[in-house]
């Protein structure tokens, strides 16, 4: 895997069966909360174990935070441990919308150190145009212990440092799509609009029309050009730092480090309503 950050599936395919490797499908419905699982259970890749956006790659919110907080980094790894991974495993994560929420354990995984994990290059669709097959059994999964060892927390942007992140040049990302980050929809949370000062990057330009991640090449010119030139440190943010984690990934892709995540993103940002919204472009 080389630490590459999305693995083609025929390479997947090439390395099924191998203990030293895990497969996690991470589909999920905002929607249907319920969704995912029963897709899972309907059909996954070969040894797949299923992690739930909400029960398990977050924690209950409480007042005041966005709707996916993070979980505990011992609670994480436990949950890492239920399903067979330790700190030697390689993992191949994926979903059914081009990596959208499949990117959120990726980057919690390389949060709590683990650097070995790879999303799977087209997802579910790629996998099963390329003569991928599925299964209906679940898997065994003898219990492990993963151990999170080094935990980057310097990743991590709260709601209270982001006015002052701005102020002192850095620039905010939003993954969000143009109605929603524009304002003229919200499906999801109760005020429509976005943080003063981000820009916009949906995620969805991270991918080619057949839901593959673009080139290198490709990815560093889009984000260079969004960027305008701007140089300070990139915080990614969405609806509730799920595919801010995209963002971060696209990043990372097109070389441009690791930036930083707002996790609680626009969910949170909602919750005083003090703090400023705006509506439309940003230059």
């Amino acid at each position: 895997m080389a630490n590459y950050p999305v693995i083609d599936a025929e390479r997947l395919a090439f390395r099924l069966g191998d203990p030293r490797w895990r497969v996690v499908d991470c589909r999920f419905d905002l929607n249907d909360p319920d969704a995912g699982y029963n897709r899972y259970l309907a059909g996954h890749i070969p040894g797949a174990r299923y992690a739930h956006l909400s029960d398990d790659l977050a924690a209950a919110p409480k007042a005041h935070e966005g709707r996916h907080p993070l979980p505990e980094p011992e609670v994480f790894a436990a949950r890492l441990g239920d399903w067979g991974i330790s700190n030697s495993t390689r993992i191949v994560v994926y979903d059914d919308q081009g990596g959208a929420i499949a990117a959120r354990l990726w980057w919690m995984l390389r949060w709590v150190g683990h650097e070995h994990v790879a999303v799977l290059d087209g997802g579910l669709p790629t996998w099963r145009a390329s003569g991928g097959v599925l299964e209906e059994e679940l898997p065994e999964c003898a219990q492990v212990e993963f151990f999170p060892h080094r935990v980057h927390n310097e990743w991590i942007v709260s709601v209270q440092d982001v006015a002052k992140l701005l102020e002192s040049g850095s620039v905010l990302i939003d993954a969000r799509s143009e109605d929603r980050y524009r304002g003229d929809s919200e499906p999801l949370d109760r005020v429509a609009g976005h943080v003063p000062g981000a820009i916009n990057f949906p995620f969805s330009v991270n991918l080619t029309k057949e839901g593959r991640f673009r080139s290198t090449v490709e990815l560093r010119a889009e984000f260079l050009d969004k960027l305008q030139g701007r140089t300070g440190r990139l915080i990614a943010m969405c609806g509730s730092g799920v595919t801010a984690c995209h963002l971060l990934l696209g990043m990372n892709i097109a070389g441009l480090g690791d930036g930083q995540l707002f996790v609680g993103s626009w969910s949170q940002w909602i919750q005083d309503p003090k703090r400023p919204v705006a509506v439309g472009f940003e230059a």
